[in-house]
């Protein structure tokens, strides 16, 4: 699985021949990617804020995974009608994505679609994305990445994502503000038990600017086994 960091909360993902978008927002200082330069299978939206779907309507041919609500917020604003499944999926569920598997969880967040009152966007998410099907049966050779979306701490990191989506990697808001701060973001490393955790949303703009130094120092203080790793934009990470 190839994890390449576009900025802010932008993953292009890779599972075997499968190519997966999250959050598509390129007008943001840590990547020099034209988005028309990218041609995802799937593309995934964890929640409406204009920093995360500002660029969807790049990616017509790509099949929308979201919620119900933004899956027809964004067919109606952006024209893209590919969907899985029909309609939009929800939290809790999980959906098979070419070579991936995509599952839907929480985020705690909010949700509004700006400037646009007669949209609701549903509840916010984030996804876990593996090359199997979880199952309760714990898999040593499945290969998991979880996404967290914006969100602070939950109890659903350490008591449902942990032991039941057991994530080898994990990227993690940190710039504060409108998240986690680099503090939560450490203690969230320790929850969700990954292998090694990548910050993000950071650094867009005045006030999610961090020092990175700051996440790392966290993630050891709250003796997370975890891995720290700082991404520079636009840099590939293979997890293996």
């Amino acid at each position: 699985m190839e994890l390449t960091w576009h900025g802010h909360s932008t993953w292009h993902v890779v599972v075997d021949d499968t190519e997966l978008l999250i959050d598509p927002f390129f007008d943001n200082p840590k990547t020099e990617v034209d988005p028309a330069a990218l041609d995802p299978d799937y593309l995934l939206l964890t929640h409406g804020h204009g920093d995360h779907i500002a660029d969807a309507g790049e990616f017509e041919d790509a099949t929308v995974v979201a919620t119900p609500e933004l899956t027809a917020y964004v067919e109606e604003h952006f024209g893209l009608e590919n969907t899985v499944p029909a309609g939009g999926m929800n939290i809790g569920g999980t959906v098979e994505c070419g070579d991936a598997w995509v599952t839907m969880v929480r985020a705690d967040h909010s949700n509004g679609i700006e400037n646009d009152p007669d949209y609701a966007g549903g509840m916010p998410t984030g996804f876990v994305i593996g090359d199997k099907k979880p199952t309760q049966e714990s898999d040593a050779d499945c290969t998991t990445f979880y996404h967290a979306g914006d969100t602070g701490l939950m109890s659903e990191m350490v008591d449902v994502i942990a032991p039941y989506l057991e994530p080898d990697a994990a990227a993690l808001p940190a710039g504060d503000h409108f998240t986690m701060g680099p503090a939560g973001a450490g203690i969230a490393a320790d929850w969700v038990g990954a292998d090694v955790v990548f910050p993000m949303h950071y650094d867009t703009f005045g006030p999610i600017e961090i020092e990175t130094r700051e996440f790392v120092n966290e993630v050891k203080a709250a003796g997370a086994a975890a891995e720290p790793v700082v991404l520079d934009g636009d840099e590939t990470y293979t997890l293996e």
